[in-house]
């Protein structure tokens, strides 16, 4: 938590209990050469790390550029160039690390005004690590963190495997971190609408320094996240569809002034959960309403994790950065509070609140107008950002928007929005991180050889398949 604030930030007000959950949060996202070609040394007198000297990020304020033998967390976790406080949580317990990845590794940050982000000791926002490897397939994978994680938040999950295929890898911590990150930007909505201003900075500058490396542009650049990642993905693909080939969206947050968003849903699972797990003759009315918001049946056993870890603290943090003014002078609410109490986030009500407060969700909402091949998938198991008030909704927005033919949405059966949770539930969740690379290739075909994937459809789960097999495969067709 920043010492002080500065006149780029909302003045805001203390509170007894809003930030007492930073440990739960931080378990709390066309060319010449073909991106799947076989990777291949650029042809320079010395291919491991050459032409480090020579490397800028334009627009850094600061960089430091490492020739490190393993870029994968294989060698990053012993080396310091990663965080496994950052990526905890999100990968089932046994996904396999690649290893063999030689390259370059430059850390570095963006000028901001905000120092949420304290990795490397440099406590500064936009942080970036931009991951070369020696070699390369000829692409590049952007990413924006899940949550409100830091820049190594997708190292387990994405970075190493696209490394390992030889892509350059980038990633950013969207410029604002932790359960205080509404603290960042002047307006409501400014702290989100800058992940989306971040990760675009990052696309323009991470291309510029793989045609510095690699001495020509990337000929395929990809997006990809998860969670809050994933929104990103489909915000970048709407606004800046000039600087990707092509996208994948796992379980992105949907954004709507109009709803469905999460603060349509959470209150609701806040407000009817406690009656639920109490028991008794209001249990099944309880269960009946979180049902009706979009919390699917046979997603019971995963409600008290969730109640518990992410459904309160989830709904006061980005409620305050859309709606500070709903509380008064409490900063981001009361944990757990009472329905019926003053100001409580389980009665909140969207679709009543003033229309500044739309407007501020309308400021980073999303429209469906992608402008570029996009994957899309999501559990059906998900309870965080429940299917049907998210991916459901944003592919029907992609279709009434005229962009269907770029669009291929697949809703895995019981997946849900945590991978580690597939290891707690062994025999009951799917994990999700197979289905994205198998999203990911079948992008890549697309894109490269001109076929389209699968019709989107529900996924479903093999009969009987043991967790080796669910770990490594994901057929969506």
């Amino acid at each position: 938590m920043p010492p002080h604030r500065t006149e780029h930030h909302r003045a805001r007000r203390t509170t007894p209990g809003a930030l007492a959950l930073v440990t739960v949060c931080a378990l709390l996202a066309t060319a010449a050469t073909p991106a799947t070609a076989t990777p291949e040394r650029p042809a320079t007198a010395d291919a491991h790390c050459a032409g480090l000297a020579r490397l800028d990020v334009p627009g850094a304020a600061r960089r430091q550029a490492d020739c490190l033998d393993e870029l994968t967390t294989a060698g990053t976790v012993a080396s310091g160039h990663t965080d496994p406080a950052d990526y905890a949580g999100l990968t089932p317990r046994d996904l396999p690390t690649p290893t063999g990845v030689p390259g370059i590794q430059i850390d570095g940050y963006f000028p901001d005004t905000s120092a949420t982000n304290t990795n490397h000791g440099w406590r500064h926002d936009s942080q970036f690590v931009i991951r070369l490897p020696d070699h390369w397939n000829g692409g590049l994978v952007v990413a924006g963190t899940p949550g409100i994680r830091e820049q190594y938040a997708n190292d387990r999950a994405i970075s190493d495997w696209v490394l390992d295929r030889g892509y350059a890898y980038a990633a950013t911590d969207k410029g604002n971190t932790g359960p205080a990150f509404f603290r960042d930007g002047r307006r409501p909505g400014d702290a989100i609408a800058e992940w989306n201003t971040r990760l675009t900075q990052l696309t323009r500058a991470a291309r510029a320094v793989v045609t510095q490396r690699y001495r020509r542009p990337p000929a395929r650049t990809l997006v990809t996240g998860l969670s809050n990642g994933g929104y990103l993905v489909r915000w970048q693909l709407e606004h800046h569809p000039e600087l990707y080939d092509g996208g994948v969206d796992w379980e992105g947050t949907l954004w709507r002034s109009a709803g469905p968003n999460p603060l349509t849903s959470l209150p609701v699972a806040l407000r009817h959960y406690p009656a639920y797990a109490a028991g008794g003759p209001g249990s099944a009315e309880a269960a009946a309403a979180l049902h009706r918001a979009g919390f699917p049946a046979g997603s019971e056993f995963l409600w008290p994790y969730h109640h518990q870890v992410y459904w309160d603290l989830t709904q006061r943090i980005y409620r305050e950065e859309v709606d500070p003014g709903y509380d008064g002078d409490i900063e981001a609410g009361t944990p757990y509070c009472a329905p019926g109490t003053p100001a409580c986030d389980a009665d909140y009500d969207y679709a009543s609140r003033p229309a500044a407060v739309h407007r501020a969700v309308g400021r980073i909402a999303l429209t469906g107008r992608i402008g570029k091949p996009l994957i899309t998938l999501q559990g059906t198991l998900d309870v965080l950002l429940p299917i049907s008030q998210d991916s459901d909704v944003y592919a029907r927005m992609v279709h009434e928007a005229g962009r269907g033919a770029l669009l291929r949405y697949y809703r895995i059966e019981d997946g849900t929005h945590t991978d580690s949770l597939a290891d707690a539930f062994p025999g009951r969740l799917r994990p999700m991180v197979p289905c994205h690379r198998s999203a990911f290739t079948a992008l890549e075909r697309w894109i490269g050889a001109g076929e389209p994937p699968p019709a989107g459809h529900t996924v479903p789960r093999p009969p009987g398949a043991d967790p080796a097999t669910l770990l490594t495969h994901c057929p969506l067709g």
